[in-house]
């Protein structure tokens, strides 16, 4: 049996997590609201997000891209997602196309929870870079990448519960 190969050369995703944020509302509205382009703006204003190509205001679909630009670490970044796959008003997933990441998937899905929704995001991502890329998504981009879910989905709660 041969020897494997260090981590950063396997095949596969380097790093996964998952957020679950509990809803006061039906499925159907935290499933608008996750689409928002407007409300993932609004979450973000503290990194200066703008979307700058394909859909840019409204709600995304099936399909359809959005390219996002950003600064994050004192760096800008331009990034391009799709939605890849959906099923209102259960999940979608949407996923880049371009940008820093050597691939990047995050997977939202709506369940009922007594008089709300569980709203659950799973992302994966993989770091450019070898084996810098391999530590930088282990020490830093991990960790960060879980923050600004957690802050969107406080956002979206928030402003769905209030309204």
């Amino acid at each position: 049996m041969g020897r494997a190969g260090p981590p950063w050369q396997a095949d596969g995703v380097s790093v996964s997590f998952s957020c679950r944020t509990v809803i006061a509302a039906p499925p159907e509205t935290v499933f608008g609201a996750a689409l928002s382009i407007d409300a993932h703006l609004a979450s973000m204003a503290r990194s200066g997000e703008r979307a700058v190509a394909g859909v840019t205001t409204g709600r995304i679909g099936l399909g359809e891209c959005v390219t996002w630009r950003a600064r994050h670490f004192g760096v800008p970044w331009t990034m391009t997602s799709r939605i890849t796959e959906f099923d209102e008003p259960v999940r979608f997933v949407d996923e880049q196309q371009d940008g820093p990441f050597t691939r990047f998937r995050h997977e939202h899905s709506f369940t009922a929870a007594g008089a709300g929704t569980q709203m659950v995001d799973l992302v994966s991502f993989r770091a450019p870079g070898g084996p810098v890329g391999w530590i930088a998504e282990r020490v830093l981009l991990g960790w960060y990448l879980r923050r600004l879910i957690r802050q969107r989905n406080d956002y979206l709660k928030t402003s769905i519960e209030t309204s």
